[in-house]
């Protein structure tokens, strides 16, 4: 059996070792301490810069309507609801319309609870399934205002709106000169086709897309296409007669005409000094060079019935080169046989807008209380909701609050809305 073999007695550090180790350890925790503090330090740093500078903006007021809050965040994810992945879009009117669009909804939310009326969530959440929209709070809300407006039409607003009112059967045509009325009223007084006429010549789109057959209308309807007086005469018309030529002075019409004068034209520079007025008929445009031809002064003339912007102050007179002025003014201008001094002719341009022109109009029927059709019905109600939302916007109680967004913050919010 062999001999165990004898342990080695355990040696005891002496108080020199302790001392040493005792200070090897505090060193090593001063260490450990230091790091943890120094990574402490680190990702609280880390901590604060994204707090202030990206968590704590996005959850400031941006606007407040009423008691209703909207933080910065909401205010961001509305901005990329309305842009979408378009980085151009993001731009401060963007921002702008968004603002009023938020204020818009709320204040339409806030009064339509007041008569009774709200969106549930299963209405939203179908709405957006079948749009296929995401099912965020910025397209929830936007979808809910949609739904709450259409609510408001045909629960509320279709109640307001009568279902029948005095009506008048119209056909109207809007002509460029008396001259070329009276024109007209002779042949239509000879039995040509109004609607043919109206189709071929009307120079107002609504009349000439109907061929000059308005239909029955309401007062009411008349007046948002056509200018007060207009309307006065048809429901004071008789019925079956046709007008004599009726002025109308504020209606717009697509046709123009231009009288030139070439004062001096440089060949070698490529521009011209001219004269120039855009009249609206080629009846007035005759009538104004044949005073022109009698020594009449340009500038008078232009000031007078010119319907250039700032005639007022240049009289007319223009220093262009090619391509600066309307296509026909150009060609008579810059055209080598147009010598200096040459008055132009009557030039015709259909693609400026002049004002002034009159009607010829035929009152066909009347009926004091026919039945509204559905899109007259429905334009009233549009216009009768456009008038209470005003009314939300003017009334004092409504307290509406933007002015947290000043121009920095718009486009802070315009930077994170186009980074996604």
């Amino acid at each position: 059996m062999a001999k165990k073999k004898a342990a080695k007695p355990q040696r005891l550090p002496t108080k020199r070792q302790l001392s040493r180790w005792e200070q090897e350890r505090k060193r090593q925790r001063i260490i450990l301490g230091v790091g943890i503090f120094i990574i402490v330090a680190v990702l609280s740093i880390i901590g604060t810069g994204w707090y202030l500078g990206q968590y704590q903006p996005m959850q400031q007021t941006a606007i407040k309507v009423n008691d209703t809050e909207f933080s910065m965040k909401y205010f961001v994810e509305m901005l990329k609801a309305h842009g979408g992945d378009q980085p151009a879009a993001y731009t401060l009117s963007l921002a702008d319309m968004v603002i009023k669009n938020i204020e818009q909804h709320e204040l339409v939310r806030q009064q339509a609870l007041e008569l009774g009326l709200s969106v549930s969530d299963e209405e939203v959440i179908k709405e957006l399934k079948k749009a296929g929209l995401p099912d965020g709070e910025a397209y929830r809300d936007l979808v809910e205002n949609q739904l709450l407006v259409d609510k408001l039409l045909e629960e509320y607003f279709d109640q307001q709106v009568p279902v029948t009112a005095e009506q008048r059967h119209v056909m109207a045509m809007l002509l460029e000169s008396e001259t070329q009325a009276n024109e007209v009223r002779a042949r239509l007084e000879g039995g040509e086709s109004f609607t043919e006429l109206a189709g071929e010549l009307s120079l107002e789109p609504f009349s000439k897309s109907k061929q000059g057959d308005l239909g029955w209308h309401p007062r009411e309807i008349l007046n948002e296409w056509l200018n007060a007086p207009m309307v006065d005469y048809i429901f004071s018309a008789e019925v079956g007669a046709l007008s004599q030529p009726v002025y109308d002075e504020e209606v717009s019409k697509s046709i123009g005409y231009w009288v030139v004068r070439v004062v001096e034209r440089n060949e070698e520079e490529e521009e011209a000094h001219i004269q120039l007025m855009l009249l609206g008929s080629e009846a007035l445009a005759q009538e104004i060079i044949s005073r022109l031809e009698a020594g009449e002064d340009f500038g008078t003339l232009a000031k007078e019935f010119s319907q250039l912007k700032g005639v007022e102050e240049n009289e007319g007179e223009y220093e262009i080169g090619p391509g600066m002025t309307s296509p026909p003014v150009d060609a008579f201008v810059f055209d080598p046989e147009t010598e200096p001094q040459t008055l132009s002719e009557p030039i015709r341009d259909s693609d400026v807008t002049t004002e002034g022109g009159y009607w010829l109009i035929k009152v066909v029927a009347e009926d004091k209380d026919r039945k509204l059709d559905k899109d007259d019905r429905d334009l009233l109600k549009a216009k009768a909701f456009n008038e209470w939302l005003s009314s939300l916007w003017d009334d004092p109680q409504n307290q509406v609050d933007d002015s947290y967004l000043d121009l920095e913050k718009k486009s802070w919010a315009l930077q994170r809305a186009r980074r996604g």
